[in-house]
This record gives structure tokens, sequence and C-alpha cells, in this order.
């Protein structure tokens, strides 16, 4: 492990998402614990809301240290109460959780604090902004506690996003010695205006901030995040791509960047990945055999898997993108003749009414055919190995009984559903979706004559689904690419999670990550993580662009994918926390100086 020196005695990191699983940071904070403690061992502390359903599991409570315990007592006198323990990730570290109680009566006299000192507009706040700006207000008195306690000592805190910024602001109020370092991982103006379908990038010097913010309802967080972007000593955040965003949306550029890795040390072995490939492609294939097979069949060996895996933001993730190009690859491959079939999955969590009951009943058919299949393989062993000692020729009945035969026969007429034409998703769904809508207008209809078939798959993938029964990383595994044609990704995981499991995948330069993959040196023919620019381009021209590269994409040998598998294990490589949780330390070394 590469070593660098320290300038902070005693680091404290402050996010919303400590032991408390709601958003991305979670996966930022957990998956870089290992290395942050490797680097800072005990002087490194997180802190935390405290909700104890969510802190079950995540979070062992300890006795708390001499000086920790002083900290404790003192706010325990204002009502506050705190745990120390350690949070149950790599690396163990140590952790601070805190309670509110009725703490959060003092939201007014806070709020009127942050607007009169940093001019944070939060008057028609609610309780989703009251009770984090409550909670990290609280953090900065247990962290200037802290350092009072270790007087000489140099402290850093780490604040993340704005829900974590009245920590900051109340740390400058009161002059502290402690340093401070604010990272956004998104905007909250930048979000909003996603959400709700506004590619911003092309128009963003033109864009009235303050203006944007008070209509998208979204003041109270942008004027705390502002304020903490600009009160901080050290100013980061996740990506190059964000950062253009910060400086237009916040008023101050980045000092440091603070890329989003992955602790590779937790992932396979380039030769185990091309196994478990094949294992959970074979049992992803099951479960597209029972999808469509009883309406009509086509080769299985001659299928690809595509995937899309997201939240539901149709435009702000590329789905409207994906379909439409999709639905342009259908059309080429019909028009060529093409024998090969796409199967594109939509991995996009909705809310449902419950899973489509056809589709229970074809996986039963299908299981209960299976089992009588793998009852008499046995028996077709030993009657395939007879007939070739005395040279006689394999037929079906030579290979099955009459009484076999006939029992599997009825079997597969259970089972058939010919003339009907197979479902565009897995579930009924709670409402109208834009998803289906899209799916239908680009004419892609699971027909038979269809190349290009579709699975809306709108469940979270647990590995219990009663589905496919595969995992988030399973799933991954098991398909040969993944595409994330997003307009807005400060960073991208996905991507990145895919490369590391050896799955080639197509971002754009608009994420992070697609900026990060520009500026390697790679492959041109098989790069294993193609960037897609869609940067100041129609979404009509980036659609033509995706559908031409997918095109391109089922058109490699075998070989030339086993290729993009290698690349993109190396590209993950370099997103290594092991490098990466370098570029905090410069950070916190920065705010000490």
């Amino acid at each position: 492990m590469k070593k660098t020196k320290l300038l902070s005695d005693n680091l404290f990191e402050v996010s919303f998402e400590v032991c408390n699983r709601v958003g991305g940071i979670y996966r930022v904070l957990e998956s870089k614990a290992k290395r942050m403690v490797d680097h800072y061992g005990d002087s490194y502390f997180l802190i935390g809301p405290y909700f104890p359903r969510r802190a079950k599991g995540e979070f062992k409570e300890e006795a708390a240290p001499k000086e920790i315990k002083e900290a404790f007592e003192n706010l325990q006198k204002e009502g506050i109460i705190c745990y120390y323990g350690r949070w149950m990730v790599e690396g163990k570290p140590r952790t601070i959780l805190l309670e509110l109680n009725d703490y959060t009566k003092n939201a007014d006299r806070i709020k009127k604090e942050m607007w009169d000192l940093y001019g944070v507009d939060s008057i028609n706040s609610g309780h989703d902004f009251n009770e984090p700006v409550c909670w990290s207000y609280v953090a900065g008195k247990f962290i200037e506690e802290m350092s009072r306690i270790n007087k000489g000592k140099k402290t850093t805190a780490h604040f993340h996003e704005w829900l974590s910024g009245s920590g900051l602001l109340y740390l400058k109020k009161k002059e502290s010695d402690v340093r401070t370092v604010f990272t956004t991982h998104a905007t909250t103006l930048g979000r909003s205006l996603s959400f709700h379908s506004v590619n911003f990038y092309s128009m963003i010097e033109d864009i009235n901030v303050d203006e944007e913010a008070h209509r998208m309802g979204v003041q109270p967080k942008h004027t705390m995040e502002r304020a903490a972007a600009k009160e901080s000593d050290v100013f980061t955040t996740v990506s190059e791509i964000t950062a253009v965003e910060a400086e237009n949306f916040l008023g101050r550029k980045p000092d440091v960047i603070l890329s989003n890795g992955l602790d590779m040390d937790k992932y396979l072995t380039f030769e185990e990945v091309v196994i478990k490939h094949r294992l959970q492609r074979r049992r992803l294939r099951r479960f597209v055999s029972s999808f469509f097979f009883p309406y009509y069949t086509f080769d299985i060996e001659k299928t690809l898997f595509y995937f899309l895996i997201g939240r539901n933001e149709f435009k702000a993730k590329g789905i409207d993108v994906f379909i439409r190009s999709l639905g342009r690859l259908n059309d080429k491959m019909r028009e060529e003749g093409d024998d090969r079939t796409i199967i594109a999955f939509l991995f996009v969590p909705t809310q449902t009414k419950g899973i489509n009951p056809h589709l229970l009943e074809n996986m039963e058919y299908f299981r209960d055919l299976r089992d009588s299949l793998e009852s008499v393989f046995p028996e077709m062993e030993e009657r395939v190995t007879y007939s070739l000692i005395r040279g006689k020729q394999i037929t079906k009945r030579s290979l099955i009984s009459d009484d076999h035969l006939l029992e599997i026969e009825k079997k597969l007429l259970k089972m058939n559903r010919k003339g009907e034409t197979p479902s565009l998703s897995t579930h009924h769904l709670a409402y109208h979706s834009e998803i289906i809508d899209s799916l239908k207008e680009a004419e892609l209809l699971n027909r038979e004559e269809d190349r290009v078939k579709v699975v809306f798959y709108p469940a979270y993938l647990t590995g219990h689904d009663g589905l496919s029964n595969l995992d988030y990383n399973e799933t991954l595994e098991a398909c040969h690419l993944g595409v994330f044609p997003s307009f807005y990704e400060p960073w991208g995981y996905t991507p990145l999670e895919a490369a590391a499991l050896g799955v080639a995948s197509v971002t754009t330069d608009l994420s992070g990550f697609g900026r990060f993959c520009e500026k390697l040196e790679l492959k041109k023919e098989t790069p294993g993580v193609y960037v897609l620019k869609r940067e100041r381009k129609h979404d009509d021209e980036v659609t033509e662009d995706l559908f031409r590269f997918m095109h391109y994409f089922s058109g490699l040998s075998r070989k030339e994918r086993v290729q993009n598998k290698i690349e993109a294990r190396k590209i993950a490589a370099k997103a290594n926390w092991e490098s990466f949780v370098l570029n905090y330390i410069k950070a916190h070394n920065e705010a000490q100086k």
C-alpha cells in the first residue's frame, strides 16, 4: 500500500448515509472505509445519524473511550444521545451515531442562524430539510467538543452533501480550529433539473441559478449547499463534469476531484470472472426460456444479453435513448435477416401490483419439464453409451423410452402458448408506465419475428425475487453488455462495477466515469468501456450513434467479446480505492496548510 504523509491528527467524516443506506454516498463510504483505516488507523471517525432499525446489523456498539465519553456527556446535557462503536464493513471504522430525540425543536433557531450568517434561505423548508440540518449541527458541536478535548491536535472534518452543511457552518461560526472539507456528489439544482428532463449542460452558463432553484422548490437545500461550498477550507466534488456544474451553480471551482472507486481486492480474478459468466448466463438463459419459449423459440446459443440498470429517471438515465436505439437495432437486424437474438433487460425498479401470473405459470411448467428430463438423464446416458458401443444410430427413441417421451410431450403441450405474445414486463405495474409506452412506440413488442426482444424487470435484484433469483452482481455477470446512456451522472458506479465484473459497457461523456475513461489509452476496437458522445448533441444524433454501436457490438466474435472483458477489468483496476483514496488525503492535507 502506498503511504503518504498525513497532516491531520484526527479526521472526522460526516455523512447522513453512515450506517444509513439511502443513496449512492453509502456505497462510496462503505467501499473506501478499509483504505481510510489503512492510512488513518484509529484517528479516523465516521459520524452519522442514529436510526435503530437501519443501524441494526450495520453498527456494533462498544464502550466509548474516555475522551469520547466526555464529549458524549457534554452533549447529553442538551438532550443529545450519542453512540460509539464500529461500522460493520471491511475495516470496521470507529463510528459515532447521533440521536436527536427532541433536539429538532431547535430547527427554527438553527435555520435563522444559517440565514443571518450565511444566507441559507430555508423559511419554507419541511422535515426532509429540518432533520438533517439539526443532526449536522449536532455533529458540528460534537467535533468542536472533540477538538477542545484534544487541544493541540490538528483536526479535519470532512462533510458530504448539503445534508451535513450546517455542521460545517457551525464550526465556521464558532471560529473553530477544525479545518473543513466539503464534498458535493451532485448539486441539488443539477439533480432537480435532470429529474425534470432538462439537459442543462448545453445552456449551463445562461441559467439564472437562484431563479431556477426557487422554481424547482430546492432553494433551502441549494443555498445550504452553496454556503457550505463557499465556507469550506477545501471544496471538492466527484468528477470533472460535476466540477463544471458546481462552479456554475455554487460559485466555486472545486479544489480537488475525489473520484469514486472500488476495492478491487473484493472482486474475482479474470479466470474466475469467465467461469462466473458461464454459470450466471446459464441461469439467466433458463429465465429467458421460461419467459419466451412457451410462445415461440429461438437459438439461445446465438443470443446476447444487453441491460440497463438504474433509477426510474426516464430521460436523465437515458432510458428513452436506449429504447429508441433498440427499436432501430431491431429494424436493422430484421432487414438483414439476422438469425441472432438480442434480449434487452431494463432493470428499473418501480411500484408494481405483483408478478405477471402467466409468467409464474410458465416458470412452473418449465421447472416441471426440467425435473422430468433430469429424472431420465441417467437412463439416457446409459442408452447413449450402449448405442455407441454397438455402433447403432442414436435417435430420439433410442435415448428415451416411449412412456417418458409421452409424459414430456404432454408437459410441452401444457406449456404451449403459441398464438399469444410474451408480455413486455415481468410484473403488472401499479401505474401508467412511460417505459411501456416508449417500447410500444419503438415497436418493440416481443413478436416472434423481432430480433430484439425486451424484458422490463421493475424489481430489485435481491437474489430471491421469485424470477431469475439472481442478485445484482450475478445479473451483471450473466450479461454481455451494459448500456448507460445517461445525460446526468455525476460519477456512474454501475459501469465501473460492470467493468470490475468483466462486463463491457457503454457510458457517456456526460458522466464522471465516462470522462475518466476518456483520459485513458483505450483500445479502439475493444476498449471494454465505450464512451458515447452526448455533450451538446441532440437526442436523435445520440440515438443513432448508440444504435450503430449496439449493432457493431452484436457482430463481435466471442474472442473480441473476451478481449472487451479483459480491457474492462484493466479500466476497473485503474479506479481502485487503493489509489483514489490518496485524493482524499490530498484534500485533508490541503485543508491543514
